[in-house]
């Protein structure tokens, strides 16, 4: 792991923000309010609880906020089935998201583990 001396140099922290701006971007004609505030909601809750743990300070800490994190990337992958079904976002983009979403799962459980196995406190 690269030195790191603040939550924007985790990847996975950029790794969501593109998230949340591809989210909002592909949602900004979806009428369905509701729809949209959870999807948007669960997309930054995962960016931001990457920030909230990092900042909140120490290994186990930052893990509860990871767990979290990682919860709500799987909220917003629910989310994106629905928009499909629902036909609020095209395949294509829904396809995409689905990917990222995968990707930024995998890459946060790996960072869970790494804590997991380190004595020093990122």
């Amino acid at each position: 792991m690269g030195t790191v001396k603040c939550f924007e140099d985790f990847k996975i922290w950029q790794d969501a923000r593109i998230l949340v701006n591809n989210v909002y971007m592909y949602t900004a004609d979806v009428k369905d309010y509701g729809f949209n505030d959870q999807i948007r909601r669960a997309a930054v809750s995962v960016m931001n609880n990457i920030a909230e743990g990092y900042e909140a300070g120490g290994n186990v800490m930052f893990k509860k906020f990871l767990q979290i994190s990682r919860g709500s990337c799987g909220e917003v992958r629910s989310m994106l089935y629905l928009a499909r079904d629902l036909k609020y976002i095209n395949e294509t983009q829904v396809d995409g998201l689905l990917v990222d979403c995968v990707a930024l799962s995998r890459a946060i459980s790996k960072l869970i583990a790494y804590l997991d196995n380190t004595t020093c406190n990122l």
